[in-house]
């Protein structure tokens, strides 16, 4: 029997369940990791509320985890009993072991920890991928990056800055800001006080962004068209905020012959290829010291309700990670 969370109908926090399950053996095509960190992301809020479905139900919650391998299915080559993992896959991860399909999993350099693994595989790679995928950002450009003191954005800051560009983040509380300032943010604004578009539009002399990143959707997004300069990128990579609304693609045209784009992990990891760069891509950064990981909250696998109502709640800054 395995601990794990799971999900018997969609709700709030308190149907995340804790209880014991059976684990069967890995089959062809996966391996067994017995998990040592699991990492909690926005999304996974989702996928608890039936904003996302699940593809069955009950299902266990979590998308990223490290740990080490402990058996494997039959066909997998490349990995063997031992090896420190991490990975990103759909739902299973809050659980003390699990399988894992092997197109998912990839080596941890001795430079990276289990419990920084857990904490940015999910996070980590989608910054990656924003960054240098679906705007690959140079030096000088100018970027917003909303919620930048959040778990993606603390990681897209402090890697952005790296490359050589200014970093226009947004926040809703001062001490939020302060958080940004210290991982890359050239320029914090307080969304709640501020109007957003206002003051991109004042930091830049009028020229405003490149690209803007904003996983936090529907509140958001019209304001973040009007941070564009022409032929600019949007992002909209998640929506915190709730679902998009339907818009008139022709004011792309006005504002300056704007992109947009819905970006997702899945498609850029589709590929073995493709995941190993950007794995490899993240895991330099890390160990460089380049992009530091923040875990600001530790927690228990007993104790995933509550972990939920902190980061639903916006009382968390960075990386939560929990163990089993």
């Amino acid at each position: 029997m395995v601990a794990a969370v799971r999900v018997h109908q969609y709700g709030g926090p308190e149907v995340l369940t804790y209880e014991e399950i059976d684990l069967p053996a890995p089959a062809a095509g996966e391996v067994r990791v017995r998990q040592t960190a699991i990492g909690v992301n926005y999304i996974d809020t989702y996928f608890r509320s039936g904003a996302y479905q699940a593809p069955t139900m009950p299902f266990i919650a979590g998308n990223e985890a490290a740990g080490v391998i402990t058996a494997l299915g039959d066909g997998v080559t490349g990995f063997a009993t031992g090896d420190r993992v991490a990975y990103v896959a759909a739902l299973g991860c809050y659980a003390a072991e699990r399988n894992v399909p092997v197109a998912n999993v990839v080596k941890l350099p001795d430079g990276v920890s289990d419990e920084t693994a857990a904490a940015m595989m999910l996070k980590g790679l989608t910054v990656e991928y924003l960054l240098h995928r679906t705007y690959p950002v140079r030096a000088g450009d100018t970027i917003l990056m909303h919620a930048a003191a959040g778990g993606v954005g603390l990681i897209l800051c402090q890697w952005a800055k790296h490359i050589g560009a200014t970093v226009i983040g947004t926040v809703g509380t001062e001490d939020k800001a302060e958080v940004a300032r210290q991982n890359g943010c050239d320029h914090v604004i307080l969304y709640r006080k501020e109007n957003f578009a206002e003051r991109v539009a004042e930091i830049t002399g009028g020229k405003k962004c490149a690209v803007v990143y904003d996983g936090v959707g529907k509140t958001t997004f019209q304001g973040s068209l009007d941070c564009l300069a022409p032929l600019g990128v949007m992002a909209s990579f998640g929506s915190a905020s709730g679902k998009v609304e339907p818009f008139d693609l022709g004011v792309l045209a006005p504002k300056g012959s704007l992109y947009v784009t819905r970006p997702t992990l899945n498609t850029f990891t589709s590929r073995r290829d493709w995941l190993d760069d950007m794995a490899k891509n993240l895991f330099g950064v890390v160990a460089s010291g380049a992009v530091k990981i923040a875990i600001n909250k530790r927690a228990k696998l007993a104790e995933a309700q509550a972990v939920h109502r902190s980061l639903e709640g916006r009382e968390t800054t960075g990386a939560i990670i929990m163990t089993p």
